[in-house]
């Protein structure tokens, strides 16, 4: 299959935002930028040193194939290269963790709690991962909330107000287990946009998990949350991500070739287990 086709097949499986519309990143490129053709003049100076012109041309397309060569491989380099994305970028210090492992292998994921496609791979993927992989592999899951999701904000502000107190795991499950009452709008007509529900759930989720509902709400608020949402966003950007979710297994990017949840997940799985065997 094509590159261009297989990357399209990609993103449809991830439900990324790319997926829903053209974007400034999918759209092919105009013409408008590019340089214009140069009007012929009857020189009478290169006119007899044709051979000399030549060998200038030559030289010219050379330095701009250089620059051009080099620009694609800096631009790799901040977007994911053969290598992969470097570790610090996906999974600094302090990052939320849903399994841990001595074994070396870690999955990331960039994430939406609003995502209808974040809500499907956690109910379809990464759920059962999470528990069939536990102590196999270090599980991070990083915010990456997008404009286009209402509610996004609000739900990593949870999360992260929740981990203040020790329970990011919790509210984590809390959010995607209940989606339905929070996420989606009352008529289940599209996604809900909004807050004041929303927020009733969140404190209700709160309690159930014990956190005390005074700092929770304190927190959602405060800068240091935003900052930490804001430091995912961040990162994510550093890796490249485009859509949500994004996973990369040391530091590779997944991208699923599969048309269903299954497929995909046992994609997925056959990545993971790759990494362990080596």
């Amino acid at each position: 299959m094509p590159a261009r086709a297989r990357a399209a097949v990609a993103t449809l499986a991830m439900g990324s935002v790319d997926a829903a519309a053209p974007t400034e990143h999918s759209r092919p490129p105009t013409t408008r930028g590019a340089c214009p053709t140069m009007p012929k003049t009857k020189n009478p100076l290169t006119k007899k040193s044709s051979v000399s012109t030549n060998v200038i041309l030559t030289v010219i397309v050379l330095v701009v194939a250089v620059v051009v060569i080099g620009g694609v491989l800096l631009a790799n380099r901040d977007g994911g290269s053969a290598e992969g994305v470097s570790s610090e970028v996906l999974r600094p210090e302090g990052s939320h963790t849903l399994t841990t492992a001595d074994t070396g292998v870690y999955l990331v994921e960039f994430l939406d709690y609003q995502c209808p496609a974040c809500a499907g791979y956690y109910k379809n993927v990464t759920k059962q991962l999470e528990q069939d992989y536990a102590g196999r592999i270090t599980f991070v899951t990083r915010n990456f909330p997008l404009d286009m999701h209402p509610l996004a904000m609000l739900g990593a502000s949870a999360a992260e107000a929740a981990a203040l107190q020790g329970k990011y795991q919790e509210m984590y499950h809390a959010l995607f287990d209940n989606w339905n009452d929070w996420a989606v709008a009352p008529d289940g007509q599209g996604l809900g946009d909004d807050e004041q529900r929303a927020r009733a759930a969140f404190d209700r989720f709160a309690q159930q998990i014990g956190l005390d509902l005074e700092k929770f709400h304190a927190d959602m608020e405060s800068p240091a949350v935003r900052l930490r949402i804001e430091a995912g966003k961040a990162d994510g950007n550093k890796a490249g991500v485009k859509g949500t979710p994004t996973l990369f297994v040391n530091g590779q990017k997944f991208e699923p070739t599969a048309q269903d949840y299954a497929g995909v997940d046992r994609q997925l799985r056959e990545r993971i287990d790759e990494a362990l065997a080596r």
